[in-house]
């Protein structure tokens, strides 16, 4: 049986690359003491920050970017697998060299410190909450284009990050890849953390006979924001591994048999089930 030992990363990353680093590296060395072979990171693991001047003054490029250095400096160092969840970097600049744009972007570095793939943020969180908080992630932030899925010792592992769980064709398109693991690392709010986290992601799961990894920011930031936490690793059944019961910074370890996936496909086999189908008749007429 094929076991991969896995840590979610959960952190309350503060507004500079610096402190973001201070934070999660002692985190990091306890996951890879506890014998995690693969570590994942939040959603805006390196810095996060809501004003927008500052935010554009603070991003660097993913190569120049000291949080990403740091990680990549410890991955080589306790030989383990880091998915930095993602890092907001600078995507492109004004003539005077300023930062223009960002990229929200995971970050996947193997236990040599290279970085094997990258991924874009797909779906831009641009919403309207029912308690009045108002987000538009795509007046800073510039979309990715392409699913993202990489080989890795332990298997095919999708790389996916935070609003995109809300568009369950993604995860459908990795999973009939051949996706074995996705990673759905996110700085959810609170309101919608606490109504949709668990079971949009459980539901994730489920569909796809895949496992579920989703390490989250938590509590209350220097920024002024408030993440849900609550972090957790889900298998193909749906059923949760291993869960942060709050939103204190932490570490999160789970097993998983990668035979799972397999098995469950096998006995719900909805992927091979699949059929193509005719859209809905637009004025509501039998065709």
């Amino acid at each position: 049986m094929t076991t991969l030992r896995v840590a979610l990363i959960q952190t309350r990353t503060p507004a500079s690359q610096g402190a973001a680093l201070e934070q999660i590296t002692p985190l990091i060395r306890r996951a890879a003491v506890g014998g995690a072979e693969l570590i994942v990171t939040p959603e805006g693991s390196n810095l996060l920050q809501r004003d927008r001047a500052l935010m554009l003054r603070a991003l660097q490029p993913l190569e120049h970017d000291p949080f990403v250095h740091g990680v990549r400096a410890l991955a080589k160092e306790l030989k383990v697998w880091i998915l930095i969840g993602s890092a907001l970097v600078a995507s492109s600049f004004n003539q005077d060299g300023s930062s223009d744009k960002a990229a929200n972007r995971a970050v996947l570095i193997d236990a040599e410190g290279a970085i094997v793939s990258t991924y874009d943020k797909l779906h831009m969180f641009d919403v309207d909450l029912p308690n009045g908080d108002r987000y538009r992630e795509s007046t800073l932030y510039e979309p990715g284009v392409e699913a993202r899925l990489v080989d890795t010792p332990w298997g095919k592992l999708g790389l996916t990050i935070c609003y995109d769980m809300r568009f369950p064709q993604l995860y459908r398109a990795l999973a009939k890849a051949g996706a074995d693991i996705i990673a759905v690392p996110a700085a959810f709010t609170r309101p919608t953390g606490e109504a949709h986290w668990e079971v949009l992601l459980r539901a994730r799961a489920i569909e796809n006979g895949v496992f579920i990894l989703a390490a989250a920011q938590g509590g209350q930031h220097e920024d002024g924001r408030g993440t849900w936490g609550h972090s957790l690793a889900i298998d193909p059944w749906g059923r949760i591994l291993a869960q942060a019961e709050g939103d204190e910074p932490g570490v999160v370890i789970a097993d998983l048999s990668l035979e799972d996936v397999a098995s469950t496909r096998q006995a719900i086999p909805s992927l091979k089930n699949e059929r193509p189908f005719a859209g809905p008749n637009a004025e509501g007429r039998a065709p």
